[in-house]
């Protein structure tokens, strides 16, 4: 059964599960360690998001290199991107079952040694493996970790939080921009990754740094959170209670297969007792054991908590807001990746060369993104402002860019539209608030996952397609204007499904009434 409750509009958890005592807030959420947590996720943005916008000086390096067209060439970075994004509900499972910090250290080992390995690349193909693949899901494993462990830290100022660790991905692009680029007229492009590699181990610093929250102080966290959402206009909220009470995983479950579980390692841990008076030759090998059962019970436990987020009567897919909120992002994150792509193109055929060389427009775009990202998280954060109305306006101020951008011939003209371009896409610091308002903390990681998941998809397939449509036009207008529909087509889901699960409760209590 789907939740009997509004998906818009109400509160969070049920009021018998608050007691009459105040709950007393762990002080490093909103404030102590929760502003490490910060300081790691925007060293992780800089370090990934801001290196993959870079790398357009390796791009060009490669084509030099191996001499093939551009098109394969730039299947290296893009897949690299992709992945990233894309193995969003993969590591999903590996939080489920061994946590943030240990996923986020894992994944800056790969990266670092997806670098490494590219820099004896003998061709293209071979990027495709190491840079790609090996780097992408290093990358797509710390990324995950940094965005969910801000989520876990903040209440309060969770949107300010989130803005405040993205515009690690601006700060990250400038720098790594020019990094890359002294690197490789210094000493090559081999040497660039390989040094570049060595700086992205410290990817495991930023992943030692996310200390986990005890169980208690997440739920502590949730409560609290549930009653100051009273005193707010109610923004958008689906209850983790509902999913949690609907699943497989109940809470009865879950004390079976702890008690299970303690009970394989009593076992274990008897048998090893009984063996010492026996002598230590079978020590090493009881030991072996019971970390092979502790793993098998933590692999099991994940597992299970992942498979019932996805496929279990407790599934996220049952929230149809959800739903709607990965139809949009399946089509947001090309619109806006084309204005990067073809705004070059549109400068050079209205003859903007001279004062787009001055003052490029994509930066314009990077620049007033940083600002949209902290000034969008702050009026998020204030008492009477909706999350959920201000993520909305930003997407149609977005879409309404993308679509008029075409018709601008001047360059003070596609100045404006490009600051308006860089401050409403903003709105990619509350992705993670309103996925944390739709399903809650607990679920937050596979939740984001494919909502991460469905962006990558559209970074990957979106640039093929708007080229695909200027080979068929021959006119850059239509990608903005294609891409500008299917974009807005995404935003109606938004608005249009919430509205739906308004209706239905009010329905259902009127046939109530009248039975």
């Amino acid at each position: 059964m789907y939740a009997s409750r509004e998906d818009i509009g109400y509160d969070f958890g049920d009021d018998s599960k608050v007691g009459s005592k105040p709950a007393k807030p762990n002080p490093n959420i909103d404030g102590g360690w929760a502003w490490m947590i910060v300081l790691s996720s925007f060293l992780v943005h800089m370090l990934i998001m801001g290196s993959q916008m870079a790398l357009g000086i390796l791009n060009m390096e490669w084509l030099e290199e191996f001499n093939q067209s551009r098109g394969l060439t730039a299947w290296v970075s893009s897949l690299s991107m992709g992945i990233t994004l894309i193995v969003g509900p993969f590591i999903g499972l590996f939080i489920s079952m061994c946590g943030c910090r240990k996923t986020a250290i894992i994944g800056g080992v790969l990266n670092a040694l997806g670098w490494i390995l590219s820099a004896y690349a003998s061709n293209v193909h071979y990027l495709f493996l190491t840079f790609g693949v090996t780097a992408g899901v290093g990358s797509g494993m710390v990324y995950l970790p940094a965005v969910v462990m801000v989520g876990q830290y903040f209440q309060k100022r969770r949107a300010l939080a989130q803005g405040l660790s993205t515009t690690g991905t601006g700060f990250g692009a400038f720098l790594m921009t020019a990094l890359l680029k002294y690197l490789c007229t210094e000493y090559g492009w081999r040497s660039a990754m390989f040094l570049q590699g060595a700086i992205s181990l410290n990817l495991c610093v930023c992943g030692a740094l996310m200390r986990p929250l005890s169980p208690k102080d997440v739920s502590e966290k949730y409560v609290v959170r549930g009653n100051s959402e009273d005193n707010k206009a109610k923004a958008l909220s689906h209850s983790a209670e509902t999913i949690k009470s609907n699943g497989p995983l109940s809470e009865e479950l879950e004390k079976k297969e702890e008690a299970t579980n303690e009970e394989v390692l009593d076992s274990v841990q008897h048998v090893d007792i009984g063996d010492k008076s026996r002598g230590g030759r079978n020590m090493y090998g009881l030991r072996i054991l019971k970390t092979v059962s502790q793993l098998t019970v933590m692999v099991r436990k994940g597992f299970a908590i992942w498979y019932s987020s996805y496929f279990g009567a407790a599934s996220l897919f049952t929230n149809r807001v959800f739903v709607a909120f990965i139809i949009w992002a399946l089509f947001a994150y090309s619109s806006f990746v084309i204005p990067f792509i073809h705004l070059p193109e549109i400068v050079k055929q209205y003859n903007l060369s001279i004062q787009n060389n001055i003052f490029p427009l994509t930066s314009i775009i990077a620049i007033v993104h940083i600002f949209g990202k902290v000034i969008l998280g702050v009026i998020s954060d204030l008492p009477c402002i909706s999350t959920w109305n201000v993520f909305l306006m930003a997407n149609f101020t977005l879409v309404t860019c993308i679509l008029t951008l075409p018709l601008m011939h001047t360059y003070v003209s596609l100045a404006v539209v490009c600051a308006l371009i860089g401050f409403s896409s903003g709105y990619f610091s509350l992705m993670p608030v309103v996925t944390e308002d739709l399903v809650g903390t607990k679920h937050l990681a596979n939740a984001y996952g494919i909502i991460i998941c469905a962006n990558g998809i559209s970074a990957l397939l979106g640039p093929p397609f708007a080229g695909w449509i200027y080979d068929i036009t021959q006119k850059y207008d239509f990608s903005f204007y294609i891409s500008g529909l299917l974009y807005m087509v995404g935003i109606i889901f938004l608005f249009i499904q919430p509205c739906i699960q308004k209706k239905q409760p009010k329905e259902k209590s009127t046939e109530e009434a009248q039975v």
